[in-house]
């Protein structure tokens, strides 16, 4: 398939809760044609009418899967609040360069209708129906569990689960139907993890270990597949083939990336593919500093697999040709922990030599670490965010609350695969008008990398 065309605006949701600011998160379009003269600015902000949402993920009303179907367009931006359990859906469709609110669905008729807040991930479904993971219940104890959104009116249906088990966490997911296997993962118990990260937390259990395969027509839960303890699976992608029944997943703490895939028996298996190994440091939080793989993307075409590091600063790009035997084939440092000039002091590493250098584009020192990825259409550009999540980013990297986060573009060999930070690309979230603000994830008008499931 030729690709699509370029893009030309990204929407990113925009995050005040826990800076010290008190106005509303907001959805900014960003104009990245390089033609225009408002390259690499925030050309809108879309105020969301409530404080302290947390917008986080958000996903399309319709999608590739309703191809058969010509009147269904992508044409609303559906954004879930992780903290205020609040979704909220906004038009892009009349005017893309200036979205607007068109309805919000009130966190207490996710509590009434599916016994479910910290709504997460939405994905649309071939039914015209809109699916989105939850990572608990109203009182933020952790579940496992779904809802589902009328494509039209954006009502809330109830749940998609059909009862028995449900899983104890939640957070990602991706389905594949030519498998009839949804699979899900899990983060942690949404009151504990709001507050930020102890590590005595997962020694008690209350971080996930699990990817969790569901029976995608009877929507009941077939299998737990443990990844080990401390692992956090977190993003999962399947290879946008639909008929591929494999794909990965990347365990945030273990520093691991699996691949799952269908057995010769016909249930699921995990298998470790890559490792990150953690580096012995002084002047940080603990004496090992894992790379905590927060984010994961598959090129459209299936080639490349990149991750993010959001500790150790690097961004990862993997050859999956062999999808049992991913090669390194691109790796760049854009801010992080462990930069040379700053508190930490690396004693043993495995990978590296030296510490890297500090990133710097446009003389701006990168605040944060690279987190959310989004790829264009033809491979050749990879976008990243800093900002994982507030209560985390005043944890690990409080520059972070002070100075917002960044967008920046990674160039992308597409023929023998490595990555270049782009110089001419810096759009900086320290520079909003209402005081700087943490940017998380990256979508395009029109679909992009990771919202496409083809059926």
């Amino acid at each position: 398939l030729p690709p699509g065309p370029r893009e030309q605006l990204l929407y990113l949701p925009c995050i005040y809760r826990n800076t010290g600011i008190d106005i509303p998160d907001f959805l900014a379009t960003v104009d990245v044609d390089p033609n225009s003269p408002h390259y690499c600015q925030v050309i809108h902000r879309l105020p969301m009418p409530n404080l302290g949402d947390e917008l986080h993920h958000s996903g399309w009303n319709t999608c590739s899967s309703c191809h058969g179907d010509p009147t269904k367009t992508r044409n609303f931006l559906v954004l879930p609040s992780l903290i205020s359990s609040k979704i909220y859906i906004v038009d892009v469709g009349t005017d893309p360069k200036a979205p607007k609110l068109h309805k919000v669905v009130e966190a207490e008729e996710l509590s009434r209708k599916g016994n479910v807040a910290f709504p997460h991930t939405s994905h649309c479904l071939g039914s015209g129906e809109i699916l989105i993971s939850c990572l608990g219940d109203p009182a933020g104890n952790g579940k496992g569990s779904f809802i589902l959104l009328d494509g039209e009116t954006f009502e809330v249906k109830g749940n998609w689960e059909k009862g028995g088990k449900i899983p104890a966490l939640g957070y990602d997911f991706w389905y594949q139907p030519r498998h009839n296997v949804l699979i899900s993962t899990e983060w942690g118990i949404p009151r504990i993890l709001a507050q930020g990260f102890d590590p005595s937390d997962v020694e008690k259990g209350h971080y996930g270990r699990h990817i969790n395969v569901w029976d995608w027509s009877s929507r009941s839960l077939l299998q737990e597949i443990d990844l080990g303890p401390g692992s956090i699976p977190l993003e999962i992608r399947f290879l946008h083939d639909p008929s591929a029944a494999q794909g990965f997943v990347g365990c945030a703490l273990s520093g691991e990336i699996q691949r799952f895939y269908k057995s010769q028996e016909g249930n699921w298996a995990a298998e470790k593919v890559i490792e990150v190994p953690s580096k012995k440091v002084q002047g940080w939080l603990l004496p090992d500093m894992p790379g905590l793989i927060t984010d994961i993307l598959i090129s459209l075409d299936d080639r490349f697999l990149y991750f993010t590091n959001w500790l150790h600063g690097d961004v990862r790009q993997y050859d999956i040709s062999d999808p049992k035997n991913p090669k390194l084939v691109g790796q760049v440092f854009v801010g992080g922990s462990i930069s040379k000039g700053g508190a930490v002091t690396v004693l043993e590493d495995r990978e590296l030599q030296d510490q890297p250098e500090p990133c710097v584009i446009q003389g701006k020192k990168i605040p944060g670490g690279p987190q959310m990825l989004q790829l264009s259409l033809d491979g050749r550009r990879l976008y990243v965010t800093t900002s994982l999540f507030s209560a985390w980013d005043r944890q690990f990297y409080p520059e972070l609350l002070r100075e917002g986060s960044v967008l920046l573009q990674l160039d992308v060999d597409t023929d023998k695969g490595g990555l270049a930070v782009n110089p001419k690309f810096l759009v900086d979230f320290g520079k909003e008008p209402g005081g700087p603000v943490l940017a998380h994830e990256v979508r395009y008008p029109g679909g992009d990398c990771t919202s496409d499931i083809w059926l």
